[in-house]
């Protein structure tokens, strides 16, 4: 039972509030002055307090800190006969849930009651039968989808439906969204199938923006519009990490657009971010520029040249009188660096952020007990991702950026996703290690299982040698050997992994930021 104390100078005039209160279900508890409130306070744990500010002895405002010491977390209703404004705003500073003027009707303080302690519940319970209610149309959508725009506004909705019910006390109406999702993702890893080809090789007007055509389809010409540009791009970043973070963006920037594109196959770093800073196919650089290229079989870091791509293509698209600047932050002393040099970035016209935290995180959870414990599901590695946004050097910078006028494009290579499903593969020890695509001459696989790509120069893709291939995992499924087979699955089951097929790694965010005036 809810437990209440309503603290009044004038509680004997109250009765017919406490009585209709009663009869509701609650427990009032009653008292006609502050110190009486604040040892009623101390000694009894209320799930809500009602407090007048007009009282003699001590004043309501006077009391309220002194109820907020011993007990901080319980909600307290203020309760006056002053509409004057600085009353208001001392109330409202002194963290008050609520704030109620005189005369009272019994009507008015329940729907306060229910908000400040009812409403986690009924907003849950809403939102469950909201989903159940759409649950349908969902679904026919799903079967309906034909385009990639059609693809991005279900993508949407589902992770919107996913938010809202990370919080729901039925977790089988959690289960019935995750399976949707999942069927979702199998469906759209069959359209992929059908339309990627095409997609690479221009066949199709639906062909959606993908890695290789950002920079000069969107990037280029949103910061000819600007006089100040800055592209964030966020390693391993998803949607629903951009709804996770964006409200503690809200008081420094307005959202000009909220879009998405499509990243290239495989959906990994090497692959898909030299394509977006090359404004190339992988089969494309590996030709011009083959001293900066390596296949997955050869050694060496296969990112260290996205400054050179860029300077190329900023040069081909007639931008070489851009004052620009580029810089990589994988330590967090490099971010540290950066915000201590935050004019070098502000003088520019356009500038260019990679941030890697996301990745390293991602692969930090399938390495580290504690940081798996953290990330147990998707709901939890938005709340870690948001705790480090808010607390980074990244969102320092994002702030004096703003300050200083700059337009902010956010946007990441690709997404990643949780792996459940393993699926077996066979291949000689050049065979590449990731275990949501492989590429290689020696596959072994059940093709009903994986997106193969017999000839790789079909989707713009290198070849180690003559004979090799790639194929792709969908949905949740990942690509583990048969030999020690089970501690693999054991071992990479639940983690979070990109390279193949499914919307959280291919549908990419596409964010720009306005500052605020």
């Amino acid at each position: 039972m809810v437990k209440i104390l309503w603290v009044d100078d004038e509680v004997e005039l109250l009765k017919p509030h406490v009585l209709f209160l009663r009869q509701k279900g609650y427990e009032v508890e009653t008292c006609n002055n502050g110190y009486d409130a604040i040892d009623m306070a101390s000694e009894t744990a209320y799930d809500l307090i009602i407090l007048d500010e007009m009282m003699p002895g001590m004043t309501g405002l006077e009391t309220l800190p002194q109820i907020k010491e011993v007990r901080p977390t319980t909600p307290v209703i203020m309760v006056t006969k002053s509409e004057e404004e600085n009353i208001m705003d001392k109330a409202v500073g002194s963290k008050i849930a609520d704030y109620l003027i005189k005369p009272v009707n019994p009507n008015q303080v329940l729907l306060s009651i229910k908000k400040n302690v009812h409403q986690q519940r009924l907003v849950t319970e809403q939102t469950a039968a909201d989903y159940r209610s759409e649950f349908g149309r969902l679904t026919a959508r799903l079967q309906m989808a034909d385009t990639f725009a059609d693809w991005c506004s279900l993508y949407r909705r589902l992770t919107g439906w996913e938010i809202e019910l990370a919080d729901a006390a039925d977790p089988g109406i959690r289960e019935v969204l995750a399976y949707q999702k999942s069927e979702a993702n199998q469906e759209f890893s069959k359209f992929v199938r059908r339309n990627y080809r095409d997609w690479i090789n221009r066949r199709t007007d639906d062909t959606p923006v993908m890695s290789h055509t950002l920079m000069r389809s969107k990037i280029l010409p949103e910061a000819e519009r600007h006089a100040k540009t800055t592209l964030l791009l966020i390693d391993n970043f998803r949607y629903d990490q951009w709804r996770a973070i964006s409200s503690l963006l809200r008081g420094h920037y307005d959202v000009a657009a909220d879009e998405f594109y499509c990243a290239i196959l495989p959906t990994a770093t090497q692959y898909a971010r030299n394509a977006v800073f090359a404004g190339l196919m992988p089969l494309a650089i590996s030709r011009l520029m083959p001293d900066l290229w390596l296949n997955d079989n050869e050694e060496g870091g296969k990112n260290q040249h996205e400054e050179e791509f860029l300077r190329r293509l900023l040069i081909q698209q007639g931008k070489q009188h851009w004052k620009w600047t580029f810089d990589k932050l994988i330590r967090p002393e490099q971010g540290r660096r950066l915000v201590d040099n935050i004019g070098r970035i502000a003088d520019a016209d356009f500038s260019v952020i990679v941030y890697n935290f996301l990745d390293i995180l991602s692969h930090a959870r399938t390495e580290t007990d504690v940081i798996r414990e953290l990330t147990e599901d998707d709901a939890s590695f938005r709340s870690l991702t948001r705790s480090w946004f808010e607390h980074s050097d990244l969102f320092t910078i994002l702030r004096l950026l703003a300050e200083r006028g700059h337009t902010v494009i956010i946007t990441s290579d690709h997404g990643t996703i949780r792996v459940d499903n393993p699926v077996k593969v066979t291949g000689d020890r050049a065979t590449s290690a990731n275990l949501r695509y492989k590429t290689g001459r020696n596959l072994a696989y059940n093709a009903r299982e994986v997106f193969e790509i017999l000839r790789p120069e079909e989707v713009q893709l290198p070849a180690s040698n003559l004979t090799s291939t790639y194929i792709f995992a969908y949905d949740s499924d990942f690509m583990i050997y048969n030999n020690d087979a089970n501690r693999h699955i054991r071992y990479y089951r639940n983690t979070f992994q990109h390279g193949g097929i499914s919307m959280e790694e291919m549908i990419v965010p596409y964010i720009v930021l306005e500052p605020k005036k």
